[in-house]
This record gives structure tokens, sequence and C-alpha cells, in this order.
């Protein structure tokens, strides 16, 4: 077949695709066999499209010569031009801040090798109908899962009915998402469905026994290789994430892992997690993909939203400068022990306040007084690691301490009025106050907020030259 002259009656970029199949049953290289007009301008002219690796079109070069093997890429042009099944996707990789809408045509094959055409057009903003272009049974599916999504008054768990629903969908052994923490450089299991409920609890358990789970959560990003998901159906797949990624073949091998999809949860250019599904059917590897391409951009989406809700929850409860918990939060926690919501036995109850931060401020300027009650904080988070601490206002803190004795919050008040906070002559002055029942956090407040100004008028008795 003359592939020029088929290319060339075609207005837009198109070029044709050779596949060649193994005696084994499985495809070797992918080529790029020619193309049109329109096409080898893509590669080899400055526009506004996608850069890719070279910028020369040789005919019947290997695709990865112009960008990174990508199986997803690999897979519709196995799809279209060995199963002779027309293909028609609208993608947008990562690799590209591009949209891709493609068609790919089967041609006739010659021997071991087999042809399709490939067409695209190429935009910077996605088509949301085209987008939403789905069949029947996706579409369903994806409502589906939106609705469970839609009105949670409990995200957790149900992300863990979500996992359910796509590990049915995929007849999958296990579905998990993992947050992956990229500041912190941690990672963790937001929930998670296994087909034995035994193992419910399995990825959790992998997580925190493995030390460096969170370098194989992100060397994932390379491995998938700039495409929007990474497909493993076979051991053809495997044998590309054995060269790629050894540790995490590795890993994958040891858990029994034989097919895995996996989608990146990205958020404005961040990355937030993963969504996965292992051993799943692959004979249905297209329509999952399809789903969860389009499951992933809402389940981001409620991601995002939940995040955001936590940030604004921490920044309206934590103290900025110190990273106990502000004074709003105190006053919260206090009515919700007086209206009897929260009951705490063996109370103890403790303020301390700064003596000498005005001397440190005048000294030695205010971001000095800002590293004294920095360092306050960290003494009183170190002293009572149990107890809920609370910035109440300028230099004074304050800390709810349960299950205590009296000896015992004796023993810590006076460990913390010794503290060497390294600012000279400056120290804690402190009051505490302990009581068998939450019932009388009024009297304890008040008894240990007059023991603190009585513990600090002795201070300045002892040092008037001191006095603010």
């Amino acid at each position: 077949m003359d592939f020029q002259a088929l290319v060339d009656c075609i207005d837009v970029m198109t070029c044709v695709i050779s596949v060649e199949m193994k005696e084994d049953g499985n495809y070797g290289d992918i080529r790029l066999v020619t193309g049109n007009k329109a096409y080898i301008r893509s590669v080899e002219e400055v526009w506004d499209g996608p850069a890719l690796m070279s910028n020369k079109f040789v005919p019947n070069s290997l695709y990865q010569n112009y960008f990174p093997q990508d199986l997803n890429f690999e897979r519709v042009c196995y799809r279209a031009a060995v199963e002779k099944v027309p293909v028609h996707t609208y993608v947008h990789p990562e690799r590209y801040d591009f949209w891709f809408d493609l068609f790919l045509l089967p041609l006739i094959n010659e021997g071991n090798m087999y042809y399709c055409t490939y067409t695209q057009q190429v935009t910077q903003k996605g088509d949301t109908k085209k987008m939403s272009s789905l069949s029947g049974e996706t579409a369903s599916d994806v409502l589906n899962i939106c609705l469970k999504l839609h009105g949670t008054t409990d995200f957790k768990e149900t992300m863990t009915e979500v996992m359910k629903e796509i590990r049915d969908l995929c007849k999958a052994r296990a579905c998990t998402i993992l947050l992956v923490d990229t500041k912190e450089k941690t990672c963790k299991v937001l929930a998670e469905d296994r087909e034995d409920k035994r193992e419910q609890s399995m990825m959790r358990t992998v997580v925190h026994r493995e030390p460096n789970f969170y370098e194989i959560a992100v060397s994932w990003e390379e491995t998938i290789g700039g495409s929007n998901c990474l497909i493993i159906k076979n051991d053809n797949d495997m044998d590309y994430v054995k060269r790629i990624n050894p540790r995490w073949y590795t890993s994958m091998i040891n858990a029994g892992v034989k097919s895995i999809v996996l989608f990146p949860l990205k958020s404005g250019g961040e990355l937030l997690g993963y969504i996965w599904a292992t051993n799943f059917e692959t004979d249905n590897a297209d329509h999952i993909k399809e789903t969860l391409e389009l499951a992933t951009y809402f389940i981001t989406s409620e991601l995002s939203n939940d995040m955001l809700v936590k940030r604004l929850k921490v920044l309206s409860s934590v103290d900025m400068l110190t990273g106990v918990l502000n004074r709003n939060e105190m006053n919260n926690r206090v009515d919700r022990i007086v209206a009897g919501e929260d009951q705490i036995n063996n109370m103890g109850i403790v303020f301390a306040d700064l003596n000498g931060l005005k001397r440190v401020n005048d000294d030695r300027g205010h971001i000095s007084g800002d590293q004294l009650l920095k360092q306050a904080a960290a003494v009183l988070q170190e002293v009572f690691p149990e107890g809920s601490i609370f910035r109440a206002g300028g230099d004074e803190f304050m800390v709810i301490v349960p299950d205590t004795s009296e000896e015992i919050l004796n023993e810590k008040a006076q460990k913390v009025r010794n503290s060497e906070l390294g600012f000279g002559s400056a120290c804690f002055a402190v009051g505490s106050c302990f009581v068998e029942s939450s019932k009388d956090i009024l009297k304890a407040l008040h008894i240990s907020d007059e023991r603190m100004y009585e513990d600090k008028d002795r201070f300045y008795q002892d040092h008037p030259d001191l006095k603010r």
C-alpha cells in the first residue's frame, strides 16, 4: 500500500503507524512510518503545539525518538493496528499542556507488520463536550461515583465506599487512594477496599512498615512517563516497569500484583496522591480507563476541597507564630467542657506567662521576642506532650492536661518554671490546679490563673530591675 499517497489525501495532521508482532504473541517496535505535510510540520517547525524530543521527521523511526515511552499510546496503536478496532480518544497527557483529539483507523497488515492511521487535533483548552462524550455504560458508572461523593458528611467513609464501587467496576482484588505530601515527604492511605476483607488494612500496614515507601510513591510519576495514567495488564507491560522502576517492580511482585491501573490525583499542578486498582479485569481495560479518567477528575475535586477545608480549620484554630492552638480554639474547648460535651477525669490546668518578654523586645527587637515565644511553646509541648496547649494571648499560654495527678502536675509545672529559654533572664511564671472532674474546670481556671500571677509577682519582687 502506498501509505504516503494515503496520508497526503488528509488535510489534518496524520501519520501511519506500524506495530511489529513477535512470534511469542507480544508486540515489538512501534514506528512512525510516514506523515502528511501537516504532521511533518508539527514535528519540524516552531508552532504553538507540544515540543517533541526531535525536530526532524525521519520516516519509519521509533516513536520514542519524539516522546518518551508511553504504554497508553502503545495500547491504542495496538488496538487499532492489530485488533483492527477504530479508536477515538480525547486525552490530556501530563507531559504536555495540550489536549489531543485522536482518531486511529486500522489498515491492512503485511506479514508480521500491522498498520493504522493516526490523526490528531491539538488544542490548549479542553472541550467539555468532548470530555463528556462517553458510552452509556461509562456515564452510568461515573454518575454512580459522583452521587456517592455529593453531599457527603463523612469524607473518609465516603471515599471508602467509592473505593468499593471502583473495585467492583474493575473486578479488582484491591482499590486504594494514597495521599502524598511532597512538602513533608510523607504518604498515607486515605481509603481502601479489598476483595478479601481480612486484608482490609493491608496497604496501611505496608506504608507504615516500609520506611521509604514515600520514595516508591514519588517514583511513580516518572514511571507514568508524562501520560495521564499507567495500565499494566500483562507480562510485557510488567517488563516495562521492571526496566524503568525495578524497586517498584519488586514490591509489586512480592505483593502478588499481576496487573494495575494507576492514576495520579493532581489539582492545579500539585500532586495530591494516587488512586489504583490491582489485579483487575484486564479484558475490560479500555472501559476501566475511560471511566477512571473522568471519575478521578471528580474525586480530585472533592479531595482538593476537603484539604482546603482542613487547611482553613487549621488557620482558624492554630496560632501561626508558635504552632500551638489559639485563643479561639481555647474558648471553644472550654465551652465544650463546661457544656459536658467533652468530659475529662483527673484534669490539670496550667497557666504559663513569660517574664521578661518586654525586655527582650526592647533590647533585641521583636524578631527575638517572637523567637522567645516559639521557644516557650516548644518547652510546653515537650513537658506536656499529652496536653492541649493554647496561646491565650500575648505571652500567656494555657494547658489542659488529661488523666494526670496533682503530684505529677506540680512536678511538670515546676519543670516548666525551671526551664532555660535561652534569652537571658526571661523565664516562665506558672500556676496550676488539679481537679478530679472536668465539671470543675471554671474553678481550676480561676485558681491556676491566680497562682500564675502570684508566681509572677514573686519573680518581679526578686528582680525589680526587670519589671515591665
